[in-house]
């Protein structure tokens, strides 16, 4: 009697999961998210357009750059730009701020008024896209940085906020026996600052990004995905078409600390952009599971 019980429920629960999969499959805590630089041509034409694209295209999250209190995000101010994404269904958790100013000049003016900006669209990170390389000449210039990027962090805790930095590959660039990326995971408190991989620069530095996962780990709270183009590595393809292996390089994201993986795409060849983080996303959420 036992034994048919079990039987007649497992056979239910069998039915159950065919009928409705979705039930019975890992909650996933994290969406697919979009650098919009990926747009960067497309969305002054029409911001509002193109957002409503983005959506459709099926992402749940996106990552803006180019904000400046003069200018807004593309004309539009901080709760302007965060009602429309909201009317699409859309959030962000983090965009590029330029930070020249402040690691250059020394002068905290514009990071200010990107905190505020962030607490208004309702974010957790803020970004640095780059360093200006008049400043990271030297090893010396380096640990400079560093402690501005740390007192940058304390600045975004006291707003409750995160800074982030994303890398490309200068980087990796010897100078003075050690690179810049070395000394900014050295010299930088894991606590408040927090990388941003940019998967694809990784890459085409020569770097194992599942190497960098193993000996810093929890230090990668966000990951840009795009793809290399295979015939020519200076390029971007599709996320799937090209050379890296996201597959596997993802499979360590929870010791890397990843919670959000954000497409980028920063040409395209031969596709209509829409079409292109389309694809993209579709491959992202279906195929790597994101």
């Amino acid at each position: 009697m036992i034994r048919r019980k079990f039987l007649k429920q497992a056979g239910l629960i069998s039915a159950a999961t065919m009928i409705a999969p979705k039930l019975f499959a890992a909650k996933r805590d994290h969406v697919a998210g979009l650098q919009l630089y990926s747009l960067r041509d497309q969305l002054p034409k029409d911001v509002t357009g193109y957002i409503a694209k983005v959506a459709g295209a099926g992402y749940k999250e996106v990552e803006p750059f180019g904000y400046s209190k003069q200018r807004g995000f593309w004309g539009l101010d901080a709760k302007a730009f965060s009602a429309l994404l909201k009317t699409n269904g859309l959030t962000t958790a983090s965009a590029h701020f330029g930070m020249d100013q402040y690691f250059v000049e020394g002068k905290t003016d514009d990071l200010q008024a990107y905190i505020e900006a962030a607490n208004i669209t309702g974010m957790s990170y803020v970004i640095v896209p780059s360093i200006n390389g008049e400043v990271l000449k030297s090893a010396d210039q380096f640990k400079t940085v560093a402690e501005k990027m740390n007192k940058a962090a304390e600045l975004c805790k006291a707003s409750g906020l995160k800074l982030g930095y994303h890398n490309h590959n200068f980087e990796w660039k010897p100078v003075d026996g050690t690179t810049f990326y070395d000394v900014l995971l050295k010299e930088t408190d894991p606590a408040l600052v927090h990388m941003e991989m940019d998967i694809y620069w990784v890459v085409r530095a020569g770097q194992d990004p599942v190497k960098l996962f193993q000996a810093h780990p929890g230090r990668f709270a966000l990951c840009h995905l795009k793809d290399m183009d295979k015939t020519n590595h200076n390029l971007n393809t599709e996320i799937g078409k090209g050379t890296i292996d996201f597959k596997t390089i993802l499979s360590y994201a929870k010791l890397a600390g990843l919670k959000h993986f954000i497409v980028e795409q920063e040409n395209y060849i031969n596709i209509d952009p829409v079409v292109s983080i389309t694809e993209s996303c579709t491959y992202v959420k279906n195929v790597l599971q994101v």
